[in-house]
């Protein structure tokens, strides 16, 4: 049941678009006994089906800008190759102590962002 609310939770962070990933990640590391090469591996996983019912909510709506898409996809396949490159050379605590800094930056951004 644990598994399947943090599912459910990071399900809902995601189809909003906000990254379920902020969800899934630090409760899997901190309600299993994954590392957090293997959280950001399960993550990957998740996201493509949760990826995709959002994807198709969101091009009904008319929500989709198709001008910036083949930049954004390009940028994002080199950033993730080379992501996934640093992951697997960085031990799991130091990996957790920089996505947990990532994590905090992001929340600041977000409190004093102006809009």
């Amino acid at each position: 049941m644990k598994l399947f609310m943090i599912g459910f939770l990071s399900g809902i962070i995601g189809g909003m678009g906000i990254g379920g990933g902020t969800i899934l990640i630090p409760s899997l590391i901190f309600f299993t006994t994954l590392t957090q090469q293997q959280a950001q591996g399960i993550n990957l996983i998740v996201f493509i089906p949760v990826a995709l019912v959002a994807l198709i909510i969101h091009y009904k709506e008319n929500n989709i800008e198709f001008n910036y898409i083949k930049w954004i996809i390009l940028g994002g396949t080199i950033g993730s190759i080379i992501g996934s490159l640093i992951a697997l050379n960085i031990d799991s605590s130091s990996l957790k102590k920089y996505f947990g800094f990532f994590l905090l930056f992001i929340g600041a951004y977000e409190l004093i962002k102006k809009e």
